[in-house]
């Protein structure tokens, strides 16, 4: 039985999606056994920081800085953003009192989904689907066989394309819910 694209390459990206969601749960819980809650509130502002730092890689993508190696700054993109994220998700917490905090963690998760289907999903689908077609032209599969056995590959290449359709808009959405959330937590902040 030959193993598809599909369990390939989306179930390991689900697993490490899940990996940072279990991450958050277990810094979470252990905070709270310890009585360290209070260390948790505070772990949006580092993660925030960390998160718009990671921006750099995006920045110098699209030319607007000119310094740094482009391949030095998606892994340090990669690595702070996962690093800010597990913070936001941390001070999250399992705590439902301010919908604009969930909305944002909300997308700040569908953000984090969809930045893992640019890393770990595009380029190895691309290769593995481009790898599998040429082992089956060579096994002498004619085009109508190949396309036959393709399928569900090529299917799920084309849904794992649309990756950045998702991704911009969702960051943007992030950035305004985290922005009001701030923002509402020092308007109703207690001054006294």
């Amino acid at each position: 039985m030959t193993l598809t694209l599909l369990t390939r390459e989306v179930v390991p990206f689900l697993l490490a999606l899940l990996a940072l969601v279990v991450a958050a749960l277990l810094v979470d819980g252990l905070l709270h056994a310890l009585d360290l809650v209070w260390v948790g509130r505070y772990l949006g502002i580092p993660g925030v920081l960390l998160i718009i730092g990671s921006f750099g890689y995006s920045l110098r993508k699209r030319k607007l800085i000119a310094q740094g190696n482009p391949a030095t700054l998606l892994r340090l993109h990669e690595r702070m953003a996962w690093i800010g994220c597990l913070m936001v998700l941390v001070h999250a917490g399992i705590h439902f009192n301010a919908i604009l905090g969930w909305l944002a963690v909300g997308a700040l998760l569908i953000n984090v989904g969809s930045g893992l289907t640019g890393k770990y999903l595009l380029q190895r689908a691309r290769l593995r689907l481009a790898a599998t077609g040429e082992t089956l032209r060579r096994q002498g599969l004619s085009g109508h066989e190949l396309e036959e056995h393709l399928y569900w590959d090529s299917l799920t290449f084309d849904v794992v394309k649309q990756w950045r359709a998702v991704h911009y808009p969702i960051t943007l959405a992030f950035a305004v819910l985290a922005t009001a959330h701030i923002v509402s937590v020092f308007v109703f902040w207690s001054w006294r």
